[in-house]
């Protein structure tokens, strides 16, 4: 198994909503984790099928178990910020002169972040994906085994809220492991519905599922803590 700590002044992991109020859910996503573990292994998770809008997942991903727990609670805080937009339509169009060029629709709206995320990524069921992720995480930004570098930078959530460090850990603390709750009778801690598997083409294919974050910490993550990642074609 290999267990990275991963610490980041702020996060965000938002589902598809839209509105004033963006909420985060209440730590990393198992999505989220995995497009972090793919970057720091150069290990480039997108492709363009020649016909899409958009960029679409690549076919030859690795599969794997991730488990995630808190070391620490984070905390939640809220933002008032101005989004920016090209409408679609005739809304807003009388603006357009008055801002020279610029995004001419400006909506207020509360965004939530996470503050202090403190916890652990644990990868499993996958001897060489972990390999290739020490691999990265000891080169640092000049890992390119495939003759590619990675794209970008690891960030948790939001390009803008980048992480302060990443780390195996060897010396192991008890965390708050989120447990799969979807076939549970009862739910004892905090739940929460989180992304394992966003299907960038077809929202209705994404795949959540419900987690709940367990009352007392533990060292080791418990057997329903692991949830397996299986990209398609995998």
């Amino acid at each position: 198994m290999l267990r990275l700590h991963v610490r980041a002044p702020f996060a965000a992991f938002r589902g598809f909503v839209a509105g004033s109020y963006r909420p985060t859910t209440p730590f990393i996503t198992p999505s989220a984790a995995y497009g972090l573990l793919l970057n720091v292994a150069a290990i480039e998770m997108r492709r363009d099928d020649g016909s899409s809008a958009m960029t679409v997942t690549a076919s030859d991903l690795p599969s794997c178990q991730l488990a995630l727990g808190a070391i620490v609670i984070p905390q939640r805080a809220v933002l008032l910020q101005q989004l920016h937009n090209y409408p679609v339509g005739e809304s807003g169009r009388g603006h357009a002169d008055a801002t020279k060029g610029n995004k001419y629709n400006i909506q207020p709206v509360h965004r939530e972040i996470l503050v202090d995320v403190d916890g652990y990524i644990c990868l499993d069921g996958n001897d060489w994906l972990a390999e290739r992720v020490r691999d990265g995480l000891n080169a640092g930004a000049s890992f390119a085994p495939d003759g590619r570098r990675r794209y970008g930078l690891p960030f948790l959530g939001d390009n803008s809220l980048l992480l302060s460090d990443l780390a195996e850990d060897d010396a192991p603390r008890p965390a708050y492991w989120f447990i799969l709750a979807d076939r549970s009778p009862e739910v004892r801690g905090e739940a929460a519905r989180l992304q394992v598997w966003i299907d960038r083409a077809e929202m209705s294919r994404t795949e959540s599922r419900l987690y709940e974050r367990e009352t007392l910490p533990q060292i080791e993550p418990p057997a329903n803590a692991w949830t397996a990642i299986r990209p398609p074609g995998a």
